[in-house]
């Protein structure tokens, strides 16, 4: 991928969930904005991802609800190119659909690991990073769910609607040190977890969501476009707040 200076020029970034759909998006088009990204993500993916940008990406294997991974993540970006700049907390999954009398304990546990304590140690290890050399910017993925609710995923809204709140908390924690932590909210997005794969990278045309006002899904590169807006200097002004990027879903 040939990097040319744009609206991450001089940034370091680090992005989870980075091996497929709105994470790979993130990685992809911040790299094309001039960023060194670390791609962190647990499947393996992120090696492709990173080779696909070049020299100015490093792969690494992160689990992040475990604390020592998330640490690494985070020491590799100073490690390879000296500072954390930008913490892309991505990486998540929606669980199973059920009622929430049929939802488990281990469940519950894992979907919040993920989801939401995932989220809490990027920007514990994170933001400390960042605070160390002058500040940066968190965008964390929260989801439509966390601010209305969805039939069958109470673990996965619970979760999301954790990540505002902590959103919003972290931004005021951090509002005079320079740091700004935002979260975008991503409607029904075409990505691995919807049904997408190599070969449907585009949703299929009776694929329509009526539930949404525009009656499509959304694309990862849409969600992406909206995280590199909310890292980047042009979002200067703006922390704590929760974007929706949902196709109107939640105006109603």
């Amino acid at each position: 991928m040939t990097v040319t200076a744009g609206r991450l020029a001089g940034k370091v970034a680090v992005v989870t969930g980075a091996g497929s759909g709105m994470g790979r998006a993130a990685a992809l088009l911040f790299a094309r904005e001039g960023a060194r990204v670390v791609c962190a993500d647990r499947s393996g993916a992120q090696d492709k991802v990173a080779a696909e940008i070049g020299e100015a990406a490093r792969a690494v294997h992160a689990d992040v609800s475990v604390a020592a991974d998330v640490q690494h993540m985070v020491e590799a970006a100073e490690r390879h190119f000296g500072r954390l700049d930008v913490l892309c907390n991505n990486a998540g999954f929606g669980g199973p659909r059920k009622p929430i009398t049929e939802q488990d304990e281990s469940t519950f546990d894992e979907v919040l690991a993920v989801n939401l304590k995932g989220v809490f140690l990027g920007m514990r290890y994170g933001i400390a990073s960042m605070l160390r050399t002058g500040g940066g910017s968190v965008v964390n993925t929260a989801s439509a769910a966390g601010l209305v609710g969805w039939k069958g995923h109470s673990l996965y809204a619970a979760a999301k609607g954790g990540v505002v709140q902590m959103t919003k908390c972290a931004a005021l924690d951090h509002a005079t040190q320079n740091v700004r932590v935002n979260a975008v909210c991503p409607g029904m997005t075409w990505t691995g977890l919807a049904g997408a794969t190599a070969d449907t990278p585009e949703p299929p045309p009776d694929a329509v969501m009526k539930a949404q006002p525009m009656h499509r899904w959304g694309l990862p590169t849409e969600l992406a476009a909206a995280m590199l807006f909310l890292a980047s200097d042009e979002a200067s002004f703006i922390t704590g707040a929760a974007l929706p990027v949902d196709g109107g879903y939640v105006v109603p």
